[in-house]
C-alpha cells in the first residue's frame, strides 16, 4: 500500500489535501503520472496545509451560494464553439477548461475547471451533459451544446 497526498480531487477517493492509502499499482500507474497525488513524507505536512488552504480559497463559501449557482447552471444550457471538420468531428476534444470558459462567457459565473467532470470524451458536435461539483454537498448537471465555430 502506498501513502499519498492528493493534490486535486479524485472522485471516490478524496479531495485535495487528503492523505490516503491506495494500492501501489493505482498510485504508480494512475495517480502519480497524472499529477493527482504526490508521495507522502513527514515533511509533506506543510504541503498538506498549503493544498488545503488553496482549496478553501477556490471553494464556494456557503451551500446556499453553491445551490444558487447550481440552479443557474441547470436552467441554462451552455454553448461551446469549437473548430470542426466537414463531418462534424472536432479537431481535438472539449475538455473541462473549455467548459469553464464557456460558462463564464455565457455570464453564468466563474467555475473552477477542476470541478468539471465529463463522463465521456467529447469528439463531435451535439448535446452532452457534464457534472460540476460546486461544493462538497452540491453538484449541478450542466447541459452542453457543442457547435462548430
Amino acid at each position: 500500500m502506498a501513502k499519498l497526498i492528493l493534490t486535486q480531487e479524485v472522485t471516490g477517493l478524496g479531495a485535495a489535501g487528503d492523505v490516503v492509502e491506495v494500492r501501489d499499482g493505482y498510485a504508480r500507474n494512475y495517480l502519480l503520472p497524472r499529477g493527482y497525488a504526490m508521495t507522502w513524507s513527514k515533511g509533506g505536512e506543510k504541503d498538506v496545509q498549503r493544498i488545503r488552504s488553496a482549496r478553501q480559497a477556490r471553494e464556494i463559501a456557503t451551500v446556499e451560494e453553491a445551490q444558487a449557482i447550481a440552479q443557474k447552471l441547470q436552467a441554462n444550457p451552455v454553448s461551446v464553439q469549437v473548430k470542426t471538420g466537414e463531418s462534424g468531428r472536432l479537431f481535438g476534444t472539449v475538455g473541462p477548461a473549455h467548459i469553464a470558459e464557456a460558462v463564464e462567457a455565457a455570464g453564468l459565473g466563474s467555475i473552477d475547471k477542476r470541478t468539471v467532470e465529463i463522463p465521456e470524451r467529447i469528439k463531435s458536435t451535439g448535446s452532452y451533459t457534464a457534472t460540476v461539483k460546486l461544493h462538497a454537498d452540491v453538484s449541478a448537471a450542466l447541459d452542453l451544446n457543442v457547435i462548430p465555430a
